[in-house]
């Protein structure tokens, strides 16, 4: 079928009657998703609806890491580490996209954002129940960040919930034990509830796993998947740190924290330390031990 006037004739087969049936917005429920902007200005900014599509935006993204990494922990709980592979490359790709949409809410100047800031009140991105859960799930656990979400019961009973599990590192390092690796004991029964630290006994385990990729693919392979999803989340703080800074400078945060440089010591968190601390050993040779010299 050709264009016709330099329109494009709708299609024999394309149904366009929807009295009695379900269509596109119905199912996406656009009518009230598109009707959850409320920009608070007075006079209404006309940057402020970039400020929260953007922050909206980024919510249902958390939406959708949070239910695939609950599913990576379920799949590594069942030994089923091909899904849990899948669904960590799927988050990997999700926190690339939210790095490169920080590239659009830095369009809105220093002078623009000033002029409706204080609209927000003590509003922050630090509330995001659904960024502390993320977290969370992920080892950065910090009991203390529970009494933001005391005043929403149901917000607080997840987090704590979420507190009080194991979190994907913990799955992974379990699912390595199944599998006959050395871990220690101590990393089997440790307390969820603390952030996960570096456990230098543990890094033997890893060493083992990158000396022979062959004999360990699916241990070796997702090691990399999960740096790689480390890495794509350090660089959406890294985006989020330079987007804040080129937005209000080093003025402090809208829910008080000290803006910049909070954001800044967020990048010294990690999840899998191990992982990284391995890469230090891989390639290098002990040296041949001596010999006695022939008479």
């Amino acid at each position: 079928m050709t264009l016709d006037h330099g329109e494009r004739p709708i299609e024999p087969g394309v149904r366009t009657d929807f009295r009695e049936a379900m269509d596109y917005g119905s199912y996406l429920d656009l009518d009230r998703l598109l009707a959850a902007q409320h920009p608070v200005s007075r006079p209404e900014h006309p940057d402020e609806l970039l400020f929260i599509v953007q922050h909206q935006t980024t919510e249902l993204w958390f939406k959708l890491v949070l239910h695939e990494l609950r599913g990576v922990r379920s799949y590594l709980d069942a030994d089923d580490v091909s899904r849990a592979r899948k669904a960590l490359a799927r988050v990997k790709h999700i926190f690339r996209t939210l790095a490169e949409q920080w590239s659009v809410l830095a369009t809105l100047t220093p002078s623009e954002y000033a002029e409706f800031r204080g609209a927000l009140g003590s509003s922050s991105g630090f509330q995001s129940y659904q960024y502390r859960a993320v977290e969370f799930i992920l080892g950065n656990k910090n009991a203390g960040t529970l009494r933001v979400f005391e005043a929403k019961p149901e917000v607080h009973a997840m987090i704590s919930e979420l507190l009080g599990q194991p979190t994907v590192y913990d799955a992974f390092v379990r699912f390595l034990a199944r599998q006959g690796h050395d871990v220690p004991a101590a990393v089997l029964e440790r307390d969820v509830r603390k952030a996960w630290v570096e456990v230098p006994e543990l890094v033997p385990v890893f060493q083992s796993i990158y000396s022979d990729t062959a004999g360990h693919w699916s241990e070796y392979a997702t090691c990399e998947d999960l740096v790689d999803l480390e890495d794509a989340f350090q660089f959406w703080r890294f985006r989020h740190l330079r987007t804040v800074q080129r937005t209000i400078g080093f003025k402090t945060g809208t829910g008080g924290s000290s803006g910049v440089g909070f954001l800044r010591r967020a990048l010294d968190l990690t999840f899998f330390p191990e992982l990284y601390t391995v890469r230090t050993g891989i390639g290098e040779s002990s040296l041949p031990p001596a010999t006695e010299a022939n008479p």
